[in-house]
């Protein structure tokens, strides 16, 4: 499980993946969204532009990031 630290209210879903280093681009982010490949809290979500706030567990191809 990945912890990431939360500076600030939230960060968006896809720059939330390129700062863990789980995809390599902006546009690879986009992509695997809108793809289905990412579960927020459990379930697929497809909105790019998500907020993902202190709590929230996002599943990305069997890796789990939890928001501290």
């Amino acid at each position: 499980m990945i912890k990431f630290k939360l500076e600030g209210e939230f960060i968006p879903l896809i720059a939330l993946l390129k700062a863990t280093a789980l995809v390599q681009s902006g546009g690879e982010a986009q992509t695997v969204v809108e793809d289905g490949l990412v579960k927020y809290n459990g379930a697929v979500d497809y909105r790019k532009r998500l907020k993902v706030r202190i709590g929230d567990k996002i599943d990305f191809m069997g890796k789990i990031i939890e928001v501290i």
